[in-house]
């Protein structure tokens, strides 16, 4: 059954929800998203992917600073919607917000909940090595991610999969899962489930600073870092005073005594020393400078010499 739908979210991981929901024949009513940022060096302003691909689809689109606003809030009424989808809006609803739509609020979540409530679900399940993640539909109350769960899904977390590759896995199982949801008679209604508060871990936002890496770490702590940072903010070190991202690694098992930040090109693959063993890395990008193979970095930088990553 088709739905009037208020579409509410910002990054790339909410468009695929979007675009099913209109395959679907749902009638979205208007696409709520941030307002553009500045980004880049430039500090350009920048639209939301979403908002890219609203007017793509040539939808009606708000660009709302706040939902607290009340005229905002009359806004959303007026457009008398059955139900509101939310999908990584950044911004908590009002509880004047969850209460218009006569079918609820329901929200797709990038963790299993009540593990991992917050803004940053999947960097977090990664760089704590988790085996798996997935996606919750939520019925959204009061309080963050905290709301009854509809439905789950779950996806595997492979051994060097980034935040940037599950992301976009993540994206297209909520969307599959949303639809799934909205096909049900009682749109999941019988489904729900509160959830376990006593179980419940949080996953802030990250910041730039998370991405220090701290050679006295074991490899894969290390290793789970640089690919959790990926695509953002990046994991980093100090080379010769200088700033380097380091953007992919991988575990091995090779035999090389290095100290911690102690780093060698064996056959121009470039090895650095941790806390237990030696870790690979296949990306980095010196300040200033192209992203280029750990092979390309040994060349131009090492010359066949041993030198040292800082954490400061």
């Amino acid at each position: 059954m088709s739905k009037r739908i208020i579409y509410m979210g910002s990054p790339a991981f909410a468009v695929p929800a979007l675009m099913a929901l209109v395959q679907s024949g749902h009638t979205i009513a208007a696409v709520f998203t941030q307002p553009d940022m500045p980004a880049g060096r430039g500090r350009l302003l920048t639209p939301p992917p979403v908002k890219l691909a609203a007017t793509e689809l040539g939808l009606p689109m708000v660009q709302a600073r706040s939902l607290k606003d009340t005229g905002v809030q009359e806004q959303i009424a007026r457009l008398t919607p059955d139900l509101i989808v939310v999908v990584a809006y950044a911004a908590l609803l009002p509880t004047a917000v969850l209460k218009i739509p006569p079918c609820g609020c329901l929200n797709i979540h990038a963790s299993l909940l009540p593990r991992y409530r917050g803004g940053a679900p999947i960097h977090w399940s990664i760089v704590n090595g988790e085996p798996e993640t997935g996606v919750t539909i939520m019925r959204m109350a009061s309080g963050l991610d905290a709301g009854d769960i509809i439905k789950q899904a779950r996806v595997p977390i492979a051994d060097e999969a980034t935040t940037g590759e599950v992301t976009a896995m993540l994206a297209e199982a909520g969307a599959s899962l949303l639809i799934d949801v909205l096909s049900l008679p009682d749109f999941g209604e019988s489904l729900r489930v509160p959830q376990d508060h006593a179980l419940a871990t949080y996953a802030r936002n990250v910041k730039k600073e998370d991405g220090l890496v701290v050679w006295q770490h074991d490899a894969l702590t290390i290793h789970n870092l640089i690919r959790g940072l990926n695509p953002w903010p990046l994991a980093y070190t100090y080379f010769g005073g200088q700033y380097l991202r380091v953007l992919r690694s991988r575990v091995v098992d090779i035999s090389l005594s290095l100290r911690p930040g102690e780093v060698v090109s064996v056959r121009d693959d470039l090895y650095v020393g941790t806390g237990d063993k030696a870790l690979e890395l296949l990306l980095v990008q010196p300040s200033g400078k192209r992203v280029m193979t750990g092979a390309e970095f040994s060349r131009g930088y090492l010359q066949g010499k041993k030198a040292m990553f800082q954490s400061s």
